[in-house]
Order: C-alpha cells, then sequence, then structure tokens
C-alpha cells in the first residue's frame, strides 16, 4: 500500500482500502478511504497507476462530474493526473470523492429483497442523479450494489464518481440490474449458490418488469431512452395487477407476432420437463411451475444482459395489436367464444328478475301494509290527541331544519407536497375519503428521524368541499398512531403554505377529531401531516379516513 500511494500529497492519509482493484486499459486504479488533514474529514480517494498522460481521460471525466450537485452522486472534491512516477510527490494520479456514509445495497439486500415502494424511491433518487450525470454528457460508470449506499437521512448515494470508463447506455442497463436486485435480492444472470444456471425471477409488478426490460435492451425501438424517463417511469404510482412475471434465459429471442405469441402460450404452458434438462433428477429443490402460484397470465423477461430485440410494451399491450390476426392459433373455438357471452346472458337475466321482484314487493308493502298502519293510526287519535298528518301540515311549504354537525360532503382531494417532487403515493389520494377505513394513502417511508428525515416541513392532502361551507371540526382516522397533524383553510389548491392558516392541531390516535375554536368558513381544507410514526420499514403516517362536519 505505502508504494502506491507514495505518490499522494501529504494532506491525504490512507486509512483502509476498500473495494477491490480496477483494472482499466489505462492501468490500475485502487480505493481508499482517508483523512483530509486540513479539513479534517473522511474522504474517498482513488489512486490510479500509472499517472500522467495514462489516467488523462479519466481526470478529465473527474473534472465534469466536478461540477454536478446531487445528492445521488458523490462530490468530487480534488483530481490531479500527476507525473507517472509514484515515488515522488504529486506522481500518482488521484481523484478525492465525498465519503458517503451508510449501508451499501450488498449489505442491505442481504436481508432480503426490499419493499417495492422503497426499491422505487431508492431507484428513481439514484436515476436522477445520473440523469443529471447524462445532461452534461459524462456516463458515470461503475454503478453496482458495492458502490451505492443508502444514506442515513433517506437519501441514496453512489461512491467512485466518475468510474474509468462508461457509457450512458451501460447506465441505464445497470440501473435496470439494480432494480431487479432490489426487487427479488437475487443479481440478474448469477448462477445459483451449487454453480447452477439461474432460475427464473418472478416479478409481480407488470411496469417495474417492464422497465427493466426495456433498460437491458440494446435495441433503440424497444429501450429506454434516458435514465431521466426511468426516474420519471418510477415516480409514476405503481399499477395493480394480480400476476406475476417471469424473466427468461437472454439466449431465447424471436421477433414481432411470432414472438409474442410464443411468450403467451410459454407463460400458460411452461413445460417443466425442458427446465429439468438443466436440473438433475435427484435435486428435490429444482424450480416447479405447477408450485408457482403466479403462472398463470404471466409475462416472459429476459434478464441479464442487454437483450436485443424485446418488445418495449408490457405483454398485453404489445400483443393486443396483432391479436385479431390470429383468432384460432390459441386454441380457441367459435363455441369457447360464445360460452362467455351466454354465461353474461344469463347473470343480466337473474340481476333483472331480481329488481322486478324488490320493485314489486315494496309496492304491495307500500299498497297494503302502511295503507292499513295509516288508517289506524287516525281511527284511535281522540279530539284532543294530535292526529298522525298533524306534524307534516306544520311543515307545509317549509324545510325541515338540519341537525347541528352534519357532516359536510367531500367532492374531490389533491396531494399538496409544496417542498418536494416526490410523488408520496399521489395515486392513493381518493382512499382517504372513499368511506372505507380499510383503505389508505399513506406517505412514502423515511430513514432517521420523524420529521421527514429533516427534508421538508410536511406533506398533506387538499380536499375540495365544491363550495364554501361553514365548518365545525374534521374527523381524522390513521392507521399509524402518533402521527400530528394540522387542519389548515383559507388557501388554494396550488397556494404557498404561509397562505395556509392553522385552525386545529394535535396528534392523531385512531379516529381523532379536530374540533375548531369556532365555526370556520372555507371551501378548501388542507390535512397536513407534521410528523411520522416509526414503522419496521422506517417513518410514515397515513390517513384511512377524513369526514368534515358542518357547523349548525
Amino acid at each position: 500500500m505505502t508504494s502506491t500511494v507514495t505518490g499522494l500529497p501529504d494532506r491525504y492519509r490512507p486509512l483502509d482500502e476498500i473495494g477491490p482493484e480496477e483494472t482499466t486499459s489505462t492501468g490500475v486504479i485502487r480505493c481508499w478511504r482517508a483523512k483530509d488533514r486540513v479539513l479534517n474529514r473522511d474522504v474517498a480517494i482513488r489512486v490510479h497507476t500509472p499517472g500522467g498522460p495514462a489516467a488523462r481521460a479519466w481526470i478529465a471525466r473527474a473534472l465534469t462530474s466536478g461540477g454536478l450537485a446531487t445528492p445521488a452522486l458523490a462530490m468530487v472534491y480534488d483530481a490531479a493526473e500527476g507525473t507517472g512516477a509514484v515515488d515522488v510527490p504529486g506522481g500518482a494520479a488521484y481523484v478525492v470523492n465525498e465519503w458517503i456514509e451508510g449501508r451499501t445495497l450488498t449489505e442491505r439486500l442481504a436481508d432480503g429483497p426490499m419493499p417495492e415502494r422503497e426499491v422505487r424511491t431508492v431507484l428513481r433518487r439514484l436515476a436522477e442523479g445520473v440523469a443529471e450525470a447524462h445532461r452534461v454528457g459524462l456516463a458515470v460508470g461503475g454503478i453496482g450494489p458495492d458502490t451505492v449506499v443508502l444514506r442515513p437521512n433517506g437519501l441514496v448515494g453512489l461512491r467512485a464518481v466518475p468510474a474509468a470508463s462508461g457509457t450512458m447506455q451501460g447506465d441505464i442497463a445497470a440501473l435496470g440490474a439494480l432494480l431487479e436486485f432490489c426487487l427479488t435480492g437475487r443479481q440478474a444472470g448469477r448462477p445459483g449458490p451449487d454453480g447452477r444456471p439461474p432460475r427464473p425471477v418472478v416479478i409481480p409488478q407488470p411496469d417495474l418488469a417492464a422497465l427493466i426490460r426495456r433498460a437491458r435492451s440494446a435495441d433503440p425501438a424497444g429501450g429506454l431512452s434516458s435514465a431521466a424517463a426511468m426516474a420519471a417511469l418510477l415516480a409514476q404510482p405503481p399499477r395493480p395487477s394480480s400476476s406475476g412475471h417471469i424473466v427468461r434465459d437472454p439466449d431465447e429471442s424471436d421477433s414481432g407476432w411470432l414472438r409474442r405469441l410464443r411468450e403467451r402460450h410459454e407463460a400458460d404452458d411452461y413445460d417443466a420437463e425442458d427446465y429439468s434438462a438443466e436440473y438433475d433428477d435427484e435435486d428435490d429443490d429444482r424450480y416447479d411451475p405447477e408450485d408457482d402460484p403466479q403462472r398463470t397470465g404471466l409475462t416472459v423477461l429476459p434478464p441479464g444482459p442487454p437483450h436485443h430485440g424485446s418488445s418495449r410494451l408490457p405483454l398485453d399491450d404489445a400483443f393486443g395489436a396483432d391479436e385479431d390476426l390470429l383468432p384460432d392459433d390459441r386454441g380457441r373455438s367459435d363455441e369457447d367464444d360464445e360460452r362467455p357471452a351466454r354465461r353474461r346472458l344469463v347473470v343480466v337475466a337473474l340481476a333483472l328478475v331480481a329488481l322486478a321482484v324488490v320493485v314489486a314487493g315494496a309496492w304491495w308493502f307500500g299498497t297494503y301494509v302502511l295503507s292499513v298502519a295509516d288508517s289506524d293510526d287516525g281511527a284511535g287519535a281522540g279530539p284532543s290527541g294530535p292526529s298522525s298528518s298533524s306534524a307534516p301540515q306544520e311543515t307545509t311549504g317549509g324545510e325541515t331544519p338540519a341537525p347541528e354537525d352534519t357532516p359536510a360532503a367531500i367532492t374531490r382531494a389533491t396531494l399538496y407536497n409544496p417542498q418536494d417532487s416526490d410523488p408520496e403515493n399521489e395515486g392513493d389520494v381518493p382512499l382517504a375519503f372513499d368511506g372505507d377505513p380499510g383503505t389508505a394513502w399513506s406517505t412514502v417511508d423515511y430513514q432517521g428521524s420523524a420529521d421527514f428525515a429533516g427534508l421538508k416541513d410536511g406533506v398533506g392532502i387538499v380536499f375540495d368541499l365544491g363550495g364554501d361551507q361553514a365548518l365545525a371540526a374534521v374527523t381524522i382516522t390513521t392507521n399509524t398512531p402518533g402521527v400530528t397533524m394540522e387542519a389548515r383553510i383559507g388557501g388554494a389548491p396550488d397556494a404557498d403554505l404561509a397562505q395556509w392558516q392553522v385552525a386545529a392541531s394535535g396528534t392523531i390516535d385512531g379516529t381523532t377529531d379536530l374540533a375548531f375554536d369556532e365555526p370556520v368558513t372555507t371551501r378548501y381544507l388542507l390535512v397536513w401531516v407534521t410528523s411520522l410514526a416509526p414503522g419496521p420499514d422506517g417513518f410514515s403516517a397515513d390517513i384511512a379516513e377524513v369526514s368534515v362536519r358542518s357547523a349548525g
């Protein structure tokens, strides 16, 4: 180690060597965690031997990345080309990076796959940083589970920026491989512990399976256009699906409708004998497609290295364009097509009969039962007693007064997240006022602290009451007891937070009323989450149900 780092300035004192040597076409790069004696901070320092002209291209890439400012990429503090002679001060080429504390993805995934929501957040933030580098023409390189670090504050960072070489398409493919690794806990293309070929990987999320396939594809028509596009797709709400998606051997490739038809049949008729050819009969732990609960309706996706000819669209979308060209190729007959139609007709007919029976029963009950009861009440009332028709006569021509604190209608709701571009599960916002406490909108998970890891003041939902209404209180139900929330009024969906006035606040435990000191009149109500509650994956909060009560 001494001979390798002799050419470093005295300012940097190596502490521990980290990671393996990186052999390049121009030399060898070794990396240390080191102490910056001047600023008294830990840094990551990479040394290229030899220095001088051999390291010039790498140093130029490092100087380009020095202008980037994104938490997803380690900052470049210093870089020097050196003279090529490591036995003299300033002789070795080196790049000094920010030292990123935290757990690497390799360490995190040793505990098993990550939750889908955390995967989307981590990969989106990493893709945003890579997209920023691509914007200035820099391919990052070196993206892998050993260099991606989960910071304690909930962010993600990539060490060793930039690598000695790399391509933008290689960065996108590496992001796709990380996405699969995080979801499954298995690295694409790697053999199992026994050295045998990897088994198919089931990915139940259709949009993520398609994204992995597109990130790997080297086909310009079917591949992913940019890292920014990947970040945008990960920011979208997840698409629900009850079926899994299988990753298959990348050596299998077809094109056009024949490939899509083959994939459809493979999903339904996966042959266990073909698979068992790779595993001997004595291996009781081999993959059995009959035991796979997600076997029906699967999309077959290629893992591992870039796969030429892969489709840009999910299987169902891509196959739909050619479906009517092959009406009988999937084993369907005209009789098979008529059976569902007949069943639908029977169901509709039964529903109409049931409706007719209900209507007839209601008419008979109103005609023969209620009319008899009314006549009996009228006959039994004395001259001094009130008649059965006197109460309605007192309110004829007027309206029955509404009781106090009646529920007010919520017409719509929108996510309010002015201090962050994170979508915060925006697609689940309607679940906060759907009348079902069993469904809920929730924040993403934050690491480290309940104050949103110090990233922002809060997040909330703006409820539109359809017009100005006088309110007495708001009732909030949550599945994360201990969170704190505020009820704010006076703003609009696009207004700054300062324009919203706090009308009530408190800690929400189960179902809690936030009553106003006096009735307030507003059209828009903001339920603003100010602190989170701890959970198994970090700190979060949810809103299962919100209802507002009108003032009398």
